[in-house]
């Protein structure tokens, strides 16, 4: 007869389904696509828009070696965001997998304990 309670088993494939961890090398993948693309079209975008006029974008070039607002400083600057992106999404993906890795392990052991609380009454 189904009482309704969730075996052990069951609960830890329900957790690592709704725990499962981050690929850390996928995520920094696609984090580092998106600001190379995110990073080539504000580019394109500024080149179009007013070329030859400085603008704050410019600024850029203090953190991306070689970046300039204009065609070449688009590859430029798309190189130079993918691989701060990717950076950044490995190191944002492997702090949530240990965060909840750790905050799993803590859960677990306290219903654990809280488990075998009373052992010693049914000895």
């Amino acid at each position: 007869m189904a009482t309704g309670r969730i075996t052990p088993r069951a609960a830890d494939a329900v957790i690592q389904q709704w725990f499962a961890p981050m690929h850390k090398r996928a995520f920094g993948m696609a984090v580092a696509l998106t600001a190379a693309v995110v990073m080539f079209a504000v580019t394109a975008f500024h080149v179009l828009l007013a070329p030859g006029q400085s603008s704050a974008i410019s600024l850029l070039s203090q953190y991306f070696y070689g970046y300039q607002v204009d065609w070449q400083g688009a590859f430029i600057g798309a190189g130079w965001a993918g691989v701060a992106g990717f950076a950044a999404g490995f190191f944002f993906a492997f702090v949530r997998n240990f965060a909840l890795a750790l905050w799993l392990f803590t859960k677990r052991t306290k219903a654990d304990l809280m488990a075998t609380r009373d052992i010693l009454d049914q000895l």
